[in-house]
C-alpha cells in the first residue's frame, strides 16, 4: 500500500499568497498618500510651494489617478492563486491596469521633462525619471504584446518589471528615509543616487521572483 502526500487545497494556497498584495499595498501607501496630499494641497489654491504643479495641472492629476489605480490593481495581479482562481478577473482588471499604468508613466515623464526642477532635484534625477519611466511604459506595452501572442512567460516578466518600477516611490522612502532622519532632506546627486538605487533594487527583486517562480514550475 502506498501513501501520497496531499497537495495544499486552493483556499490554503490563497491564504498563503495574501502576503503578496498586502505587502505591495503597504509599500504603495507612501506614494498614494503623497498623491492624495498633493491633490488636497492643490485644492487649497496656489502657493509658493505648489506653484509648479499649478502650471501643469492635467499631468499631475493624470499621474496621481493613473499611478494609484495601477499600484492597487497591480498588487492583486501579482497574486498567483488569484490569477488561477479568477482568470476572467485577471483579464478584465488588466484592461484597466495597463492604460492606467501607461497614463501614470507618461504623465510622470512629461512632468520630469517640462516642469521646473524642485529645489532638491538636479538634472541627473530628471534623466533617471525619464529612463525608468520609459522602462515602465515599455514594459507594459511589451507585456501586452506578449500576452496577445499567448506568450505567458514573457508577459509575466515584463509586467513584473513595469510594476517594480512603479513601486519605486515606496522603496525610495525606505532608502532615503534614514538619510532624512540623520542629515535632513537630501539633494543633488545624493538624492539621485538614492532614488536610482531604489528602482534598481525593485527591478532586481522582480527578476529574482520571476525566475524563482519559473524554476519552481519547472521543478
Amino acid at each position: 500500500m502506498t501513501t501520497t502526500t496531499a497537495r495544499p487545497t486552493t483556499p490554503t494556497r490563497a491564504r498563503r499568497d495574501w502576503w503578496i498584495p498586502a505587502s505591495l499595498l503597504l509599500l504603495a501607501a507612501v506614494p498614494s498618500a503623497s498623491g492624495v496630499a498633493r491633490l488636497v494641497d492643490l485644492s487649497g489654491g496656489r502657493t509658493e510651494e505648489n506653484a509648479r504643479f499649478f502650471d501643469l495641472p492635467l499631468p499631475i492629476l493624470v499621474h496621481i489617478l493613473g499611478a494609484t489605480t495601477y499600484l492597487v490593481l497591480g498588487a492583486f495581479q501579482l497574486m498567483p492563486s488569484l490569477r488561477r482562481r479568477r482568470p476572467r478577473w485577471h483579464r478584465w482588471s488588466g484592461r484597466v491596469l495597463v492604460p492606467a499604468g501607461v497614463a501614470g508613466g507618461l504623465s510622470g515623464m512629461w512632468m520630469a521633462a517640462w516642469s521646473d526642477l524642485p529645489a532638491y532635484d538636479n538634472e541627473a534625477l530628471m534623466w533617471l525619471r525619464l529612463l525608468f519611466g520609459a522602462v515602465m511604459v515599455g514594459g507594459l506595452v511589451l507585456g501586452l504584446l506578449a500576452i496577445r501572442r499567448r506568450d505567458v512567460r514573457t508577459h509575466q516578466r515584463w509586467m513584473a518589471r513595469a510594476y517594480a518600477v512603479a513601486q519605486g516611490a515606496g522603496t525610495q522612502a525606505l532608502v532615503l528615509g534614514p538619510v532624512v532622519v540623520v542629515a535632513g532632506q537630501p539633494s543633488g546627486n545624493l538624492k539621485a543616487v538614492g532614488m536610482g538605487a531604489a528602482w534598481v533594487i525593485n527591478l532586481a527583486v522582480a527578476e529574482w521572483l520571476v525566475r524563482r517562480s519559473e524554476a519552481s514550475r519547472r521543478g
